[in-house]
């Protein structure tokens, strides 16, 4: 005889079935956790956008750059900055109602895409994809 436990078991006998498959969500130490942030600016038609490189993405990493289409590709302009944790950041303000093409470049020699991209698209140069954050 049980003393002292209650189970409850929830009633789903009338209730329709859900069709769409639900997306997991990430582990909280998975490389795709939390990679893109969005805040968007209620003064003025921006966003503020976090990127996160995770750690497990680029573990023994001496530097990481974001380059894309919000500055010309360029793979000195933005650094991201180490956190005490491994992960690389770094926040941009980038206008609304647009998507941007980006990637990032590891170490001056490697190229890796957003794990959490919003969509990847063909990238024009070489046989890779891009990552895209709609904004």
């Amino acid at each position: 005889m049980e003393t002292g436990t209650t189970i409850l078991r929830k009633n789903t006998a009338n209730k329709p079935a859900n069709k769409t498959p639900q997306k997991a969500a990430p582990k909280a130490d998975s490389p795709c956790s939390n990679a893109v942030k969005k805040e968007y600016l209620k003064s003025r038609n921006a966003c503020k956008v976090t990127f996160k490189l995770p750690k497990a993405a680029c573990p023994d990493a001496v530097s990481v750059a974001i380059a894309g289409e919000f500055n010309g590709w360029n793979t000195e302009a933005y650094l991201m900055k180490r956190q005490k944790n491994g992960d690389y950041t770094l926040t941009l303000e980038l206008e609304t109602g647009r998507e941007y093409q980006y990637r990032y470049f590891i170490d001056q020699s490697r190229w890796e895409n957003d794990y959490n991209a919003d969509r990847y698209v063909k990238s024009p140069f070489g046989d890779c994809d891009n990552s895209v954050v709609s904004i």
